[in-house]
């Protein structure tokens, strides 16, 4: 780890008005420090920040600064978040990460964090070795020539296909943006991945309220039980009414380069039984438009599996 300045706002505007690398729990960004993956000459620990709590009065708002264990154990939070944060990292480390920092975690990509390797993201033009390389963990949707590394966030897949939107504090005032809207795929440009403008600070997160999505949960499926990121994952909320799928919203984890809000899967289940048959045709819809690469092909039997799972699941009650 290289040499750094640091200093510790104690409101956002101190924050604003300084530049540098804002730290909360650390989990990502100390990690990354140690590869010198990030070498940020002036660092902000911006945990003095008034920038917590969780209301659940109309929808649920969360701060920036709230850790994930505390998130995932409020009483009023949805099911597939909840279950997004449990699964997402063991308990000392839920206890550690904040929600802003884990919407702002960088890819787990091998190739990424090791600084012996080219990487477009890390230095845009050297090439993705992934492609060529070892890409069993990666993405199938979303992908460029440039980079194939998978979105790392379980609990980023349940807010986007909640609707969720976070809230912005920077130089030029503040902005609200649909979380779905924030990342970005690779496309000719992988390093810029998502739309943080230079200064900016998220400071809170929204989930617009939806009453049935007391009807939620999240799958995620990986190589071991725990200490292990997805190979695919999927969040859903159905609204079941009479044995027919009124509405529904359905995302998907491990598989793409961001959160991939699965639209086409919503659309194929509104409207038909809610039975395992009428799921799964919908789930086929889950891989439309994918590009997989020889290691990582399973994925397009697997997310459609995992989203029938999940869809079993949360509507098991009501079948």
């Amino acid at each position: 780890m290289r040499a750094f300045e640091l200093t510790a706002p104690t409101t956002v505007d101190d924050a604003l008005a300084s530049s540098g690398t804002y730290l909360a729990g650390g989990t990502t960004l100390v990690d990354l420090m140690k590869l010198d993956v990030l070498t940020p000459r002036h660092v902000l620990d911006i945990n003095g920040l008034p920038l917590r709590g969780i209301d659940t009065a109309d929808g649920l708002r969360i701060g920036a600064l709230e850790r994930l264990a505390d998130i995932a154990a409020h009483p009023g939070v949805y099911p597939a978040i909840s279950r997004a944060l449990q699964l997402s990292a063991s308990q000392q480390l839920r206890t550690m990460a904040s929600i802003g920092g884990n919407l702002m975690q960088r890819t787990r990509c091998t190739y990424f964090r090791d600084v012996a390797m080219p990487c477009n993201r890390r230095e845009p033009g050297t090439g993705c070795p992934a492609i060529p390389g070892a890409h069993r963990m990666h993405a199938i949707l979303g992908t460029s020539d440039a980079c194939v590394a998978t979105h790392p966030s379980d609990v980023a897949v349940a807010l986007v296909a909640l609707d969720a939107e976070i809230r912005l504090a920077g130089p030029d005032g503040e902005r609200t943006v649909e979380l779905a809207r924030f990342y970005r795929t690779p496309g000719d440009t992988p390093h810029v991945e998502h739309d943080l403008r230079a200064g900016e600070l998220i400071t809170e997160v929204r989930v617009p309220r939806l009453d049935w999505a007391a009807n939620s949960t999240y799958v995620k499926v990986r190589d071991r039980q725990s200490y292990e990121f997805a190979l695919c994952s999927a969040a859903v909320a159905v609204d079941v009414r009479d044995g027919i799928v009124a509405d529904a919203r359905v995302a998907a984890g491990g598989v793409a380069t961001v959160p991939w809000r699965l639209r086409a899967v919503e659309a194929a289940l509104r409207g038909k039984p809610a039975t395992e048959d009428s799921f799964a045709e919908a789930a086929s819809r889950a891989v439309d438009g994918a590009s997989p690469l020889p290691q990582n092909g399973f994925k397009l039997s697997l997310l459609p599996r995992t989203i029938v799972r999940a869809l079993l699941e949360v509507t098991e009650g009501s079948r």
